[in-house]
Formats: C-alpha cells, sequence, structure tokens
C-alpha cells in the first residue's frame, strides 16, 4: 500500500472517530439543547473557526464563479443530509436503530459509483461491504423493532426509517459528487463553505419550529457544542474531502462502516451501554472487510 493509501486511510480513521462519538453526543446534547438549533449554532462555530484558520494559511475563499454550483450541491448533499435528517430521525429512533440506517451509506456509494466514477467493484470489496455490513448489523442485532402490528414498534418508526434512508442515500450521492464534479479550492475554505450553505435549510427549519433558550443550557450542553463544532463537523469533514482524494469513491464509503463501531464503543464509556462479545466480533468483522475492501 503505498503512502497515498496509508494517509487516505489515516484521514478516515479521524472522521470515523469523530463521527462515531457523535452518536453518544447526540443523547447527551438533547438533555440540553433543541436539535436543529444546536447544529445551527455547531456550524456557526465550525464556519468561523475555518474561516479563521483559511486566512492565517492564506487560502483563497472564494471558489471559481463557474464552481458555485457545484459547491452549492455538494453542501446539501455532504452536510444538511446530516444536519436536517438525522436529527428528525432520532425524533422516533434510538440511536442504535438510526446507525443501523444511515450505514447502509456503502451500499449506495457503492452501487453509484461503477455508473457514474467508472469504479467497477472487485470481488474484494464486494466482499469487504458484506463483511463490514455484516459487523454493523452484528453490532445492532435486536436494536430494530420494526415487526409486530401497526402500534408503535413498527409502522410508528417509520419516518424515522424513511429520514435516516435520506439521510444515507444524500450522503452516498455526496461522496460521488464530490469525486465527480470537484470545486477547485483549498480544503479548508472548502469545508468551510460546504457547511455554511448545508446549514442554511436547518437554520429555517431551527426558526420556525424550535425555542432557544440559553439559559438552560449547562456544562454538558455546552461541551457537547464544542465537540460538534471543532472535532464533529471541522476535524470530521476535513478528514473525510482529504480521504475522498486519496481512495476511491467506493472503498472511503465501506471505510466508513467504522463509524458504528466507535459509536458503540463511545457509548460504552459516556452512558454505560453494554459492551460484550457480540460488539468485538462485530468489530472484528467490520476491521476485516474495511480490510478487505482497501485491496479491491
Amino acid at each position: 500500500m503505498n503512502g497515498a493509501l496509508w494517509g487516505g486511510f489515516g484521514y478516515l480513521m479521524v472522521t470515523a472517530t469523530a463521527w462515531g462519538l457523535n452518536w453518544p453526543i447526540m443523547k447527551l446534547l438533547m438533555q440540553d439543547w433543541p436539535p436543529f438549533s444546536f447544529r445551527v449554532l455547531a456550524a456557526c462555530g465550525s464556519v468561523t473557526l475555518l474561516g479563521l484558520i483559511a486566512l492565517a494559511q492564506g487560502d483563497g475563499l472564494l471558489p471559481r464563479p463557474e464552481h458555485w454550483g457545484r459547491l452549492a450541491v455538494a453542501g446539501v448533499l455532504n452536510v444538511t443530509s446530516w444536519l436536517l435528517f438525522a436529527p428528525l430521525a432520532i425524533l422516533w429512533l434510538d440511536a442504535s436503530e438510526a446507525a443501523i440506517i444511515a450505514y447502509t451509506m456503502p451500499v449506495w456509494a457503492t452501487m453509484l459509483a461503477w455508473p457514474f466514477l467508472g469504479e467497477k467493484p472487485g470481488w474484494r470489496r464486494v466482499a469487504g461491504l458484506v463483511l463490514g455490513l455484516s459487523g454493523v448489523s452484528l453490532l445492532m442485532a435486536g436494536r430494530l423493532d420494526l415487526g409486530g402490528g401497526p402500534g408503535a414498534g413498527s409502522w410508528g418508526k417509520l419516518p424515522g426509517v424513511a429520514a435516516m434512508l435520506m439521510t444515507a442515500l444524500l450522503f452516498a450521492c455526496g461522496t460521488i459528487w464530490t469525486k465527480r464534479f470537484p470545486v477547485a479550492m483549498a480544503p479548508v475554505p472548502l469545508v468551510a463553505w460546504q457547511i455554511a450553505i448545508g446549514a442554511l435549510p436547518v437554520a429555517v427549519v431551527a426558526l420556525a419550529f424550535e425555542t432557544l433558550r440559553f439559559g438552560a443550557v449547562g456544562r454538558l450542553g455546552w461541551g457537547c457544542l464544542v465537540y460538534a463544532s471543532v472535532i464533529g463537523q471541522c476535524l470530521a469533514y476535513l478528514a473525510w474531502f482529504r480521504a475522498l482524494k486519496r481512495l476511491k469513491a467506493g472503498t472511503a464509503a465501506i471505510g466508513s462502516l467504522l463509524v458504528p463501531v466507535v459509536g458503540v464503543l463511545g457509548s460504552a464509556a459516556l452512558l454505560g451501554e453494554p459492551l460484550g462479545l457480540r460488539q468485538g466480533a462485530a468489530l472484528a468483522l467490520t476491521l476485516g472487510g474495511v480490510a478487505l475492501a482497501s485491496r479491491g
């Protein structure tokens, strides 16, 4: 494996860790914050920090005039998908249930990468995808209950399922779009613009439906805001787009299966959720799938 691939997988691990910890953070923040207002504030913090970094580095802050359309589409697909639809899904689903559906994303990305990018998946990548999804399924086994009658355990969850599927599909499309139609900008201002554009629809929803009371927010809530602004968005998206430059879209998508594994480990550490043999086996399957996909 050459240096570019090693670097790509290194950035992928940073993204997986940052996004994985977002799942327990999401549970914690909802104790103090309205979900959409929180994400708008976190986005404002991220954009401010990234803008200062870009200025310090002397990066150009504006894309080419002909690339504004590409940038707007990328912002909606890559950022709005998570900021808007994932919190909406949590209203009907547990975080673990949402994670099962969210990380069908590699399936959609691998399927779309063939017709749109010409990345025909080899047997290793297909096998890696199957292994990785098996790990995620084992990890969350028994958590997603859609059976039974038309009560809260089944039909009542369908809006959350639909919202989470929309998140996964849009982000997969964003992965393909970013590879197919790159924007000629330095990474830091590129991420800042995508977060700013992607947060705009969320801001409209927050203003329309939520009331923000800063006095009700405790230290934990402010800590969640700092994490989401600096790590969950700035660092994670910077690492993700750097990974996409070094890896095939399908390989990067399969590597994102590490996110729910980190989420379960983080939930065990931060929330005291179960961690045992099943979680260990799921981790082994997922890591094996990512390793196999990296060769195909």
